[in-house]
């Protein structure tokens, strides 16, 4: 779709395309605006728009708004709120639909929420899970290194009640995830 073919589209044809764009048995055309999204979200407080207001703006077509969102950045893949929506809606693959649109219109929020997902996905891809203190520390020097200094608090708790671990451990079946990953890239390299 040409860029001029995109900046005209309607509500319904946004809705559409991130429906068409989110794998699964997408049903966000069913969202009753409960809410059960945004109050099971543990980043909720964080975000602009909380999942419920991000589908309503879906829905009235407003692709700008919705692709700049810190939103869809700030989602931790819990899948808390897609386990807790009525209407079975996958909550937490339309966020990964929208980032990635976000990313193909140069539209996202922060120059810095691309590389909390890289970073993320390259500790994932290391060690079959995240690294909490290594994610943190590596993404904020990277982009936001005077923000570590109030951290600090939060992650001393963490370490002294054993929420947190100083060096990453990787999982048992680490051959077995990289076949998937490997399996899931070349997949979405060979779809259009």
């Amino acid at each position: 779709m040409s860029a001029a073919a995109v900046s005209v589209s309607g509500p319904k044809d946004f809705l559409s395309e991130v429906m068409a764009g989110t794998p699964g048995d997408n049903r966000l055309n069913h969202c009753i605006q409960c809410g059960s999204c945004g109050g099971s979200c543990p980043s909720g407080a964080e975000m602009e728009h909380t999942p419920r207001r991000l589908f309503a703006l879906i829905q009235a077509g407003q692709r700008e708004t919705v692709l700049k969102s810190n939103a869809p950045w700030y989602c931790v893949s819990c899948y808390y709120c897609t386990v807790r929506c009525p209407q079975n809606i996958h909550i937490t693959d339309v966020m990964y639909t929208l980032k990635a649109m976000a990313i193909r219109a140069g539209l996202y929020h922060d120059a810095a929420m691309p590389g909390f997902s890289e970073t993320f996905v390259d500790y994932v891809e290391k060690y079959g899970r995240s690294f909490e203190l290594g994610l943190a520390t590596r993404f904020n020097l990277r982009h936001h290194p005077l923000s570590l200094a109030g951290m600090a608090p939060l992650g001393l708790g963490m370490l002294k009640r054993g929420r947190m671990d100083l060096t990453p451990h990787r999982i048992a079946g680490m051959a077995q995830l990289s076949a998937i990953l490997d399996k899931a890239k070349a997949l979405e390299g060979a779809t259009p």
